[in-house]
């Protein structure tokens, strides 16, 4: 794979696996499970445990891998909770900028650009995506609201497992959450049918203030015989910061359209 090629997949994994975590914060030991919890209890739990912020401001080490070739680079990201999600790799190579009506990145290397709405990250994944479920998944949290559905819970050694009651049509869940904090441990998405399969693991949560985010994210999304690997590393965070967001597709860029 190029470099080209190599940063252009990363964009687009990246728009939908960002996560918040930050080095050398202390991290969180996890706790025991409780047996007498119910599948109702370890969802509210998880809703209350919700992060309460108002901006990141952080770098983002990513190692990429599709089988064939591995990379590593380092991007910057910011985020307004529920207003925007802005990633910028080095020079601006690279920008991308997600609002909860728009996704929008352009790519230097092969001046083309995608500027339109969340179409484009669910027919990636396969499963309908908005700017919340995007953010939740920044935050480890649910993609999916919990309330609307039924589940059932078994345990592991470690965490607790939810599935639903009434599987959807199209895609499979699976879900983890941990017990010290209740934030998600594992996310799991696939349709079998399509050969796809969309796994994040959560790792190592962390203290930020008063704040609890995950330390990594180990990213692995097959589609067919198709396999990419993503590991996120997340540095020099700040919270609660006066930002802005950066952002103007250049002129004479050739537009990504949907097929």
């Amino acid at each position: 794979m190029s470099l080209k090629q190599c940063i252009r997949a990363s964009v687009y994994m990246l728009l939908t696996v960002l996560i918040c975590s930050c080095k050398g914060a202390k991290v969180v030991a996890d706790s025991s499970i409780d047996e007498r919890l119910s599948a109702k209890a370890v969802i509210r739990t998880h809703y209350q445990n919700k992060t309460d912020f108002k901006t990141l401001r952080g770098k983002l080490k990513i190692d990429y891998t599709n089988g064939d070739d591995a990379q590593s680079f380092t991007v910057s990201l910011r985020m307004e909770k529920d207003q925007g999600i802005w990633i910028s790799a080095p020079f601006g190579i690279v920008k991308a900028y997600i609002t909860p009506d728009r996704v929008s990145f352009y790519n230097k290397l092969e001046n083309e650009y995608f500027d339109g709405n969340f179409s484009y990250l669910s027919q990636l994944l396969g499963t309908e995506l908005d700017f919340y479920s995007v953010q939740n998944l920044l935050l480890g949290e649910a993609i999916f609201d919990l309330k609307k559905d039924k589940y059932l819970l078994s345990t592991t050694d470690v965490n607790y497992r939810l599935t639903p009651k009434t599987e959807r049509e199209l895609f499979k869940v699976l879900l983890q959450i941990e017990p010290k904090n209740f934030k998600m441990a594992t996310q799991q998405v696939s349709q079998p049918a399509k050969g796809r399969m969309l796994q994040i693991n959560y790792k190592n949560y962390q203290k930020v203030g008063p704040t609890v985010w995950p330390n990594q994210i180990f990213i692995n999304a097959m589609d067919g015989t198709t396999e990419n690997t993503i590991t996120l590393e997340y540095r020099n965070l700040e919270l609660n910061q006066k930002l802005n967001f950066p952002y103007t597709i250049p002129r004479g860029f050739k537009e990504i359209v949907l097929e």
